[in-house]
């Protein structure tokens, strides 16, 4: 089952999945149609392996999942996680740039 659709059923019977959790399995399965917005701070350089604040906007079909780690958290953390599920392209966009702001 893609991604999309299994959104559209927990719509329809939970009716927000705006927070919901994607079952562990489908996540890998399924690569987004596109990725439509990428950043992330980075002061250390492309070679350092450690942590960094990021936003990523993900479009999988008429869903975009938008996610990331908050600026707030600080380099180098794993904390501030967050992950937001809408049918709203600008709310996904501007979601993601103010997690970085």
């Amino acid at each position: 089952m893609k991604i999309s659709d299994w959104l559209d059923e927990q719509e329809a019977e939970q009716g927000d999945v705006s927070q919901i959790v994607l079952p562990t399995n489908m996540s890998f399965d399924e690569n987004p149609a596109e990725t439509i917005f990428f950043k992330e701070i980075n002061p250390c350089g492309m070679l350092c392996p450690e942590n960094h604040p990021f936003s990523t906007v993900e479009r999988f079909g008429h869903w975009y999942l938008s996610r990331g780690q908050d600026k707030k958290a600080g380099i180098h953390s794993s904390k501030m996680k967050w992950h937001l599920f809408t049918k709203d392209k600008n709310i996904a966009l501007q979601t993601a740039k103010d997690h970085l702001a």
